[in-house]
């Protein structure tokens, strides 16, 4: 006999291979972070009561019947089921959880400064930045294209990467595209 837990891990990872995210259980660096805004579907194995669709608020936590507040920004699906299981075993033995992610809203860059259309634009897969200042209608005639710099938020310190559109475009290459994070801001000066 499957176990259920099997059976929900199976349907996470092809959902998520259909909406091209990567899930798993190893908290290795390709595994999908939840964020705010997420929508996620939290099932819990014969029970409705407790089984929703809930959104990550900005302070980073859903809110479940019986467990309250549960911190899932920054959680891959796995360790929220997991978190959520442990909790959930105080009321009821061996409760059977699965955690999807039904709508990525969190993944979100910003693209500022001598662009057509500067704005927060959301992404749904790997973005980098010269696809950013694509989704922002490209460069306007006073743009700095070879002084472009990514802020990155690396927990309290912003780190600033520079980048030139002149060498990651020419033919030599001199320069690779840069792959853009949550949260990342590109200035076009």
């Amino acid at each position: 006999m499957i176990s259920t837990h099997r059976i929900a891990t199976a349907v996470l990872l092809s959902l998520g291979a259909a909406m091209g995210i990567t899930f798993g259980n190893t908290g290795g660096h390709d595994d999908y972070r939840i964020g705010p805004e997420d929508m996620l579907d939290i099932a819990v194995w014969n029970n409705t009561t407790i089984s929703r669709t809930v959104p990550v608020r900005p302070d980073g936590k859903i809110s479940l019947p019986l467990v309250n507040d549960v911190q899932a920004a920054g959680l891959t699906p796995m360790e929220l089921r997991d978190q959520i299981a442990s909790r959930l075993a105080e009321y009821m033995p061996s409760p059977e959880v699965s955690v999807i992610v039904r709508e990525v809203n969190s993944l979100k860059v910003s693209v500022v400064g001598q662009v057509r259309t500067p704005g927060r634009y959301s992404i749904r897969t790997p973005t980098s930045v010269l696809e950013a200042i694509a989704l922002a209608g490209g460069f306007n005639e006073f743009a700095k294209t070879d002084r472009i710099l990514i802020l990155r938020s690396n927990g309290g310190t912003t780190q600033r990467i520079s980048f030139s559109y002149d060498n990651a475009a020419s033919r030599s290459g001199e320069q690779k595209d840069v792959l853009l994070e949550r949260g990342d801001v590109v200035v076009v000066p």
